[in-house]
């Protein structure tokens, strides 16, 4: 859990039976102490709070770890590194997107971290769930939350894509930067599969709230 708005948050309780541990990254730890939500570690340089906030996650947190403010690593990748520790196969990031521009784009750069441990990443928030992907065969499952999907190229080139089960299929093409192709799709059925031979894609999936098509 990050220290973005919390309107930006999902229902974080849908979760609680995929998460076996909760990371508090810096004020994150508090976000999840007053949706009561026990924090398994806390970690950062707890910049963002006052000291009173510190003391409650200090003596609430089951494992409290506190780092210099002027450091080369984010909250939010300590807290990852905490995970990688873990050994997880998968790890949900929370509280990573709206408010400062910078820190969303590198968070959702951390996913390539996640992913190259051939661990699954997603970063989930009110409105979107992201996912990166390496080349492969997917499958796609109907979220009626999230039911927008889309594709984007992580890499400059995604070669080989081909959909099936969607309203906009596609078979054996390539996708780059700079193009909106493959944008604003959506499943025929309960499911659908996505494959491609090169490349790295990002699968993004996003709710209706938020339409600002152009």
């Amino acid at each position: 859990m990050g220290n973005g708005p919390v309107d930006m948050l999902p229902d974080l309780h849908i979760y609680q039976n995929d998460i076996d541990l909760w990371i508090g990254a810096d004020r994150g730890a508090l976000t999840l102490i007053q949706r009561k939500i026990a924090v398994d570690y806390a970690v950062g340089d707890f910049d963002s709070i006052n000291q009173q906030e510190k003391e409650k996650i200090k003596h609430t947190a089951a494992y409290f770890e506190t780092y210099p403010a002027e450091k080369d690593k984010t909250d939010i990748e300590i807290a990852l590194l905490k995970a990688f520790e873990l050994k997880p196969d998968r790890i949900y990031l929370f509280g990573v997107t709206g408010g400062r521009l910078d820190h969303a784009l590198i968070n959702i750069q951390l996913l390539f971290s996640i992913v190259n441990k051939n661990i699954r990443g997603v970063i989930v928030d009110q409105y979107n769930q992201l996912e990166l992907t390496m080349p492969g065969s997917y499958t796609v499952e109907e979220n009626p939350q999230y039911p927008n999907i889309s594709f984007v190229p992580y890499t400059q080139h995604v070669k080989g894509l081909t959909l099936i089960g969607f309203y906009y299929p596609l078979e054996n093409e390539m996708i780059s930067w700079g193009s909106t192709r493959c944008i604003s799709n959506k499943l025929l059925s309960n499911n659908g599969t996505f494959s491609y031979e090169e490349g790295i894609l990002l699968l993004v999936k996003s709710c209706d709230a938020t339409s600002n098509a152009i």
